[in-house]
């Protein structure tokens, strides 16, 4: 297959390239050619700018993975404005050019994040049929549920001329990046603990899950809409800090209060103080079969080499 991949360059991009490399040629969008040479080889063909294209015609699949890290930087309203282009942005285009191709791609696979469902204090699951309509207004003011409405809106622009599949990722765990890469150095010297009551859900998938769940859509060609890209089994932060705790054989008692974290972090710290339990069922209907559906499992796998 001949596939245009965006985001190759980032924490899962980089380990889906590779997964992809050996029976197929793609073709990475980066702005850093001598990045991408240096971290996927040169095997890859490279694309600097999607301006360069005026449809999508030779390409069997795209898979839009880009945007600048949400949770990087502090939410200045400078940064709020690279978070949402760098999505927004190269999503439209890409829909656009899918609408303009005489002979379209057969499948787009977009990214999108499970903060589209707002903040839900219980433990109930919430799937792919909860009804978006029914947040709470202050759900409905949140950064990431604005990002990711708009950014799943200008993917399903281009539904009219392919097979679109939009995932929305959790807390993906790998050591190479993300969140749990920042959480292991407070955590090995004994410093990790609860954040703030602990209760708030933690939806997670190991990484080779996510990009087995991405080749899974791809060649699936009955699999279209949404899906959750989070393992069936997620947690408390409480339970989560419990769990790496004991896969690093370290103690979990000191607790990061919410005020501590708000002042530390602004309006980023939503994304550690609120969360939800998110349960990806039409993955499971579809026959994925997750390779860690326990978080004890994916973080011992991780952490075995440490």
């Amino acid at each position: 297959m001949k596939i245009l991949i965006t985001g190759g360059t980032g924490f899962i991009g980089r380990q889906l390239v590779n997964a992809l490399s050996a029976d197929n040629d793609i073709t990475i969008l980066t702005r850093s050619a001598g990045k991408a040479h240096l971290e996927l080889g040169r095997q890859h063909r490279l694309l600097g700018n999607l301006s360069a294209l005026s449809s999508l015609d030779g390409f069997d699949a795209v898979i839009n993975l880009a945007g600048e890290p949400i949770a990087d930087k502090r939410w200045t309203l400078e940064q709020k404005q690279k978070i949402c282009h760098s999505r927004w942005d190269i999503t439209t285009r890409l829909s656009q050019l899918f609408n303009a191709s005489q002979h379209p791609p057969s499948v787009f696979i977009s990214g999108s994040a499970i903060g589209i469902y707002g903040n839900h204090d219980d433990h109930t699951l919430i799937d792919e049929s909860f009804d978006l309509t029914q947040h709470n207004d202050a759900s409905h003011t949140d950064f990431a549920h604005r990002v990711c409405t708009r950014w799943e809106a200008l993917a399903l622009e281009a539904a009219n001329s392919t097979r679109v599949c939009i995932v929305r990722i959790g807390l993906v765990l790998g050591l190479n990046g993300g969140a749990l890469k920042k959480m292991l150095l407070p955590f090995k010297m004994g410093g990790g603990g609860i954040i703030g009551s602990g209760k708030q859900g933690m939806s997670w998938i190991h990484q080779a899950d996510l990009v087995g769940l991405i080749l899974f859509l791809l060649h699936n060609d009955k699999c279209s809409g949404i899906f959750n890209g989070t393992a069936p089994n997620p947690v408390s932060n409480k339970d989560f800090t419990k769990a790496l705790g004991k896969a690093l054989h370290r103690p979990t008692f000191l607790p990061m209060p919410a005020m501590a974290l708000n002042i530390a972090l602004g309006e980023l710290s939503q994304l550690l103080l609120e969360g939800q339990y998110v349960y990806p069922n039409r993955a499971l209907e579809a026959g994925y079969q997750f390779t860690y559906p326990q978080l004890s499992e994916a973080l011992a796998a991780l952490m075995q080499n440490q």
